[in-house]
């Protein structure tokens, strides 16, 4: 198990520094949004789809129209992003499989994300052919900020086989198997070469766990961050991400040292 020792900074490209929550405070921006505010959970599953869908045609570079793309799904808001995502993708002539962790337990939106993706060319794959893939590009969606536990079962399997693929993983605002507060890792866990974070960085995002981290915007508004006593000023400008530096401050020394975001795709 890994624990955070540090405290991360999280800063743009242009120097914003932008706040980070832990997971309750994310899970009341969400309610709040949800609940009060606005966006619902349709409009920011929809963004965070989209955004991630066009950040892995970025980072594949030239050739995206040939890549193929393994996502991996989970039952949550997470997995709903991640289908979402694949739509976007076999939207524009990717190859696209998809392999959800536990189908049956799809419900609300990301069951509807599901039903949307039928109508495309991704392709829904089970469990038993996961060995068979060699994709280009992974995509991690199976857990996100609301990881309690070690993961089990066939989530836990899926996070396994990320490692057997030679194509790097690109992870959905947390990578599964890491709490999103603490950094803590209680079980296995993804190792991906880029993460896009949603609507603000997590606080256990620790450099060596994200690879080149990014942050998505999924259209809250600053009221909602003004409703949890967070001052925020908008990272994006023009665009739909950013990219974010993570700055390890040691707790022991209050040295500043920069390790794991920096690599380039």
């Amino acid at each position: 198990m890994e624990t955070a020792t540090s405290t991360i900074r999280f800063v743009t490209e242009r120097g914003i520094v932008v706040p980070a929550v832990d997971s309750a405070q994310m899970r009341e921006v969400d309610r709040i949004a949800v609940e009060e505010t606005g966006p619902n959970l349709y409009q920011m599953m929809e963004n965070a789809g989209r955004n991630l869908a066009l950040l892995a045609i970025q980072l594949l570079g030239e050739g995206w129209e040939r890549a193929k793309v393994l996502v991996l799904a989970g039952n949550g808001g997470n997995g709903g992003g991640g289908i979402c995502a694949a739509r976007h993708l076999a939207n524009r002539n990717l190859t696209v499989a998809v392999c959800l962790a536990e189908p049956a337990t799809l419900r609300g939106v990301p069951e509807f994300q599901r039903k949307i993706l039928q109508s495309t060319s991704a392709k829904e794959i089970p469990h038993a052919q996961i060995k068979h893939q060699q994709p280009d590009l992974v995509l991690d969606a199976l857990i996100g900020y609301g990881l309690n536990a070690a993961p089990q079962g066939q989530v836990a399997d899926l996070i396994a086989s990320t490692a057997s693929y030679r194509a790097p993983v690109l992870a959905l605002d947390v990578p599964s198997g890491v709490d999103a507060t603490s950094g803590q890792t209680p079980g296995v866990f993804v190792s991906p070469r880029w993460t896009l974070t949603l609507a603000l960085p997590k606080t256990g995002l620790l450099p060596r766990l994200t690879g080149e981290l990014y942050l998505g915007d999924i259209g809250i508004p600053n009221q909602v961050y003004s409703r949890i006593g967070i001052k925020y000023v908008s990272p994006f400008g023009p665009h739909s991400w950013v990219r974010l530096r993570n700055d390890e401050i040691s707790n022991d020394s209050g040295k500043t040292q920069t390790t794991g975001s920096g690599r380039t795709p």
